[in-house]
């Protein structure tokens, strides 16, 4: 960790061991105690929960871990890979997801495929669990020049768009990590991608945020603006839509099951 992420440390979670279900928590009480980062995360639930499908099917979000996402998506089942308190069902997602056949409507992530140890399995499950029209939807880092820098100089996770492989290895359930892993997969080796899973079309790729979670600190910096300002600033942030792909840092992919 470099100088100024020292500085800009969340006291709360500074030193702790992330695959420690407590961190997790914690981290559940610091978005809910910094009103910058709540907004944010209130437009990614908001819309994740506009891309779930109608009719009939469970929906199952993996990764719930520290978030508050079934208060904008009634009948949620949450799953974490920790027994996090809150949580419906500790699962692995990259070895079983316990639905039945066809059974959902949408699985919903964020900030998780870039942890997953094996996407090809877990996007094979995701193929075997989604009913006919149905999703997964997910919000992810997102590989461009402005995110690489920021990424890499103040992120404390791996961030490497060079690695040829759809693998993250790690000691521990969330120390390994790869923000760049959702770029490679459905951008750099997206034709690799279409040839393996033809039943799960790409429906959208929507790149957003290039300032806004940086100003909030995340879950483990100290926020730098106060939740007043979000409306305001993302605003303002959205005149840069235009050239997003030079530098958004997140994105929102909606896959669909044919």
């Amino acid at each position: 960790m470099n100088i100024l992420s020292r500085l800009l440390a969340h006291p709360l979670t500074a030193g702790l061991d992330i695959n420690d279900p407590k961190t997790t928590e914690i981290r559940r009480d610091i978005i809910r105690s910094k009103p910058f980062l709540f907004r944010i995360y209130e437009e990614w639930y908001q819309g994740m929960a506009d891309q779930i499908p109608k009719g009939e099917g469970g929906i199952l979000e993996i990764g719930s871990g520290g978030g508050f996402l079934r208060e904008y998506v009634p009948g949620l089942i949450t799953s974490d890979i920790l027994p996090c308190e809150g949580v419906d069902l500790v699962i692995d997602a990259c070895k079983h997801i316990p639905c039945d056949d066809h059974s959902l409507k949408a699985l919903l992530m964020l900030n998780v495929l870039h942890h997953l140890p094996d996407p090809l399995i877990f996007l094979s499950e995701c193929s075997r669990c989604l009913r006919s029209g149905g999703r997964v939807i997910m919000v992810e880092q997102w590989v461009t020049p402005w995110s690489s820098l920021i990424y890499k100089k103040l992120h404390y996770e791996p961030f490497d768009a060079s690695v040829p492989e759809w693998r993250v290895f790690s000691d521990g359930p969330l120390t390994g990590a790869n923000g760049a892993l959702p770029w490679i997969i459905f951008e750099r080796d997206r034709e690799i991608y279409d040839a393996k899973f033809p039943e799960l079309p790409v429906e959208s790729i929507h790149l957003m945020m290039p300032l806004s979670y940086l100003a909030s600190g995340g879950v483990s910096m100290r926020s730098l603006l106060p939740g007043g300002a979000y409306s305001t600033f993302r605003f303002i942030e959205g005149l840069l839509n235009p050239v997003n792909r030079y530098c958004a840092m997140f994105v929102q992919i909606v896959i669909r099951k044919v």
